[in-house]
């Protein structure tokens, strides 16, 4: 691998922090579902919102294409999987399942993309030094080549900080991840067992002073930076007063590990299951808490869309899973 390809991959999987420096507002929480956002204020019945969510956003973009029949008919083949136990109905639960695997397949294609530049010896499986090599090789190669620069000191971090999050993905140990525990490790933020090192990495990437601890000015930050003196934006003051009252739970003026898991890892709100009781509600005639495929049918422009007349097969060849 090249330098220029090692570098954009390292700088690609490495934390936010070690990139460039925003000078616009970032955010750092993580969504529990990874493409499913806070639901935007209705828009005169647009209902792209729950097409993205139901469908995804790439395959959304396909339905738009189809006309009303075909996308109909796809619905209905879509509604007979959703539709686990075979009743004749879908319920909420069986339509937050579905929602959290559509949401969830963009990342599982994310790796298949990139399976290949790191499965050298084409085992099916990626070893810590199959990564280490494909990622870090020229780095390790030619050291004094890198010394006084700051990619040195960027590599040398990333480093072990990759090693412990490939190790924490590798449930068996074994120094070699499957498909399953190179998803875990490249995305770690999906998986419950990885949530302490998405909190670790957090807490590392926003303590400048290293005392293990995030307070208020290192947390703004993160998310700002002041290209002039000038004042802070209006959404800064905001923040401050957010760090102050919602983030700092014990009030002594900076986030510890639990601190920071509750602001980035929010639990008391399931993003997938509010979609899925909101696509029931609207559909549920009968009121019965659970759709029949009639129910879905005839609500079908809420869950996928069609703006063609006509549509080319190029466009829907590559969706026939759906």
């Amino acid at each position: 691998m090249g330098l220029a390809l090692g570098l954009l991959l390292a700088l690609v999987l490495a934390p936010p922090a070690l990139r460039a420096k925003p000078t616009v507002r970032k955010e750092r929480v993580v969504r529990p579902d990874s493409e499913l956002g806070e639901r935007p204020p209705e828009d005169n019945q647009s209902f792209q919102y729950d097409h993205e969510a139901f469908l995804g956003k790439e395959d959304s973009k396909t339905f738009d294409q189809l006309t009303s029949e075909e996308s109909k008919e796809r619905l209905g083949k879509i509604v007979d999987r959703i539709d686990n136990d075979g009743d004749g109905f879908v319920t909420t639960e069986e339509l937050k399942t579905w929602i959290k695997r559509v949401q969830k397949r963009y990342i599982y294609d994310n790796v298949a993309k990139v399976w290949k530049d790191y499965d050298r010896d084409k085992d099916d499986k990626i070893s810590w030094e199959e990564y280490k090599q494909a990622t870090y090789g020229y780095y390790l190669g030619n050291p004094t080549e890198f010394h006084d620069t700051s990619d040195h000191h960027t590599f040398k971090k990333m480093l072990p900080r990759d090693e412990r999050r490939f190790k924490a993905a590798d449930l068996d140990g074994d120094q070699t991840a499957t498909r399953e525990e190179f998803t875990a490790f490249l995305h770690p933020e999906e998986f419950e067992h990885m949530k302490e090192i998405v909190v670790l990495e957090t807490l590392e990437d926003i303590d400048k002073n290293g005392d293990g601890f995030v307070d208020q000015d290192e947390y703004i930050a993160d998310m700002f930076s002041h290209e002039e003196n000038g004042p802070e934006p209006d959404w800064v003051l905001s923040e401050r007063e957010q760090f102050n009252e919602f983030r700092d739970l014990n009030k002594d003026g900076k986030l510890d590990k639990d601190e920071i898991r509750h602001w980035i890892l929010p639990q008391d709100y399931d993003h997938a299951q509010a979609e899925a009781r909101h696509l029931v509600y609207e559909s549920d005639k009968n009121k019965d808490e659970k759709l029949t495929k009639e129910e879905i049918l005839d609500n079908w422009n809420m869950f996928v869309g069609s703006q063609a007349t006509n549509y080319g097969e190029d466009l829907t060849k590559n969706h026939d899973e759906l």
